[in-house]
């Protein structure tokens, strides 16, 4: 299950540019003229031009102090260099007491609210009490929209009327957590662009509610991000990360881009780990992020 979602995920990376980035390495000599082309592969797939150079930089290093000399040994050194820019140390969130506060951020249409029904749905599964908290209370249907992924989820809801204070909801949400024994409170936030600076300042009005119930908390700032904006959501993971403190990437609709090279920017340019990918519409398909997984997914 777990190799199939990567596997689904990355298929249009793989058949895309990886495949051909690969392919470079399938002839006899390896010069400059294979190193040329695989910037450019790597810069289309949305790696950026900064962490292409260091992937490219740090390859032929290791090319040199091994002395590899064909083809297929430089291939498997670029897969290493990629592992090693995307396995970054995930801190484990210190909770005083449950629930253990996940706050999800993220702009509009991004993929949040389907993001959260699958993280509830996940936790379920290894066997946690969950409690969703709807903190969007400006998009229209928004609340109704995840009441239904609750139910699905079976798990529980706090929720006010639409237009409600979203700090008052989150105020409650902390206490009926807390009164329930629920280990895991997962905070939905309305969908704000990352240019606004009035919405990302409620932003932090609502990390302060959370804070002030439980000074530990959140302990974990989990940002979607689409992964079919490409470099946009690199700027955006740095205005939130700046706004709200964001402690990991949830990668939505990976499935839906060919340029998957975006993980890599992410975790080289702003040294955020990605905690999750998410593929398609189904509870299901979620699956933790892991960098080796991840690689070989691409090359197949």
């Amino acid at each position: 299950m777990f190799k199939n979602l990567f596997k689904k995920a990355l298929q249009p990376s793989k058949e895309g540019w990886f495949s051909k980035a690969m392919h470079l390495f399938d002839r006899s000599t390896i010069d400059e003229s294979i190193w040329l082309e695989l910037e450019e592969l790597l810069i289309a797939a949305d790696v950026g031009m900064d962490t292409t150079e260091k992937l490219i930089t740090s390859t032929k290093e290791r090319v040199k102090k091994e002395k590899l000399n064909d083809g297929p040994q430089v291939r498997e050194a670029l897969k290493q260099e990629m592992v090693v820019i995307l396995d970054l140390p995930a801190v484990s969130p210190k909770v005083a007491a449950p629930p253990e506060v996940i706050l999800v951020i993220g702009v509009n249409g991004s993929g949040k609210t389907t993001s959260i029904a699958k993280l509830a749905h996940l936790y379920k599964s290894e066997g946690k009490s969950v409690l969703l908290a709807a903190g969007d209370t400006f998009r229209a249907a928004a609340i109704d929209q995840l009441r239904t992924w609750a139910e699905r989820a079976g798990v529980d809801i706090v929720a006010h009327q639409p237009g409600a204070d979203p700090g008052a909801v989150v105020y409650d949400a902390m206490a009926a957590a807390k009164s329930r024994g629920s280990q895991l409170l997962i905070i939905d936030t309305a969908g704000r662009l990352h240019t606004k600076f009035n919405l990302m300042e409620e932003l932090k009005k609502i990390r302060k509610v959370v804070n002030k119930t439980d000074l530990t908390a959140p302990h974990e700032v989990l940002l979607v991000l689409d992964a079919t904006t490409g470099q946009n959501g690199l700027l955006q993971a740095k205005n939130f990360t700046e706004a709200a403190g964001v402690t990991g990437i949830f990668l939505a609709k990976l499935d839906g881009t060919a340029r998957g090279g975006i993980a890599l920017a992410i975790c080289d340019q702003l040294k955020i780990p990605v905690k999750y990918i998410g593929v398609g519409e189904h509870m299901e398909d979620i699956a933790a992020f892991n960098a080796r997984a991840f690689v070989d997914a691409l090359s197949g």
